[in-house]
């Protein structure tokens, strides 16, 4: 099957992922990622649901589907960050929400 050939390089970027961390982060060579991404192929089937979750995505959305409604889990890096932070202790996981709070404080601050 084939598909947009700039979708999948779309969605990586959208994620903030380069072709060799996507590549590290699902197991394949990144040459296998530029191949699927120039020629529209998809990737083996194999590869689809560690790609959609390094992504961000669902699996109907990294086969050109329709959009699904969000599941609410920021993908790319944000997406790997947040799951390392829902792993946390609860007082670690307080201490990051304030440091947060604090800096988007800030930020709100600047406008």
């Amino acid at each position: 099957m084939k598909t947009d050939t700039s979708h999948l390089r779309r969605l990586r970027e959208k994620a903030g992922l380069s072709l060799r961390e996507l590549a590290r982060q699902i197991g394949e060579q990144p040459s296998n990622l530029t191949y699927w991404e120039t020629s529209g192929t998809l990737p083996r089937s194999n590869v689809l649901i560690p790609m959609a979750q390094a992504l961000g995505v669902s699996i109907e959305e990294l086969l050109g589907k329709d959009r699904p409604k969000k599941n609410g889990r920021p993908g790319g890096r944000l997406g790997l960050i947040v799951d390392r932070i829902s792993r946390m202790p609860r007082r670690q996981r307080k201490r990051v929400v304030d440091i947060v709070e604090t800096v988007l404080t800030g930020e709100e601050a600047k406008r």
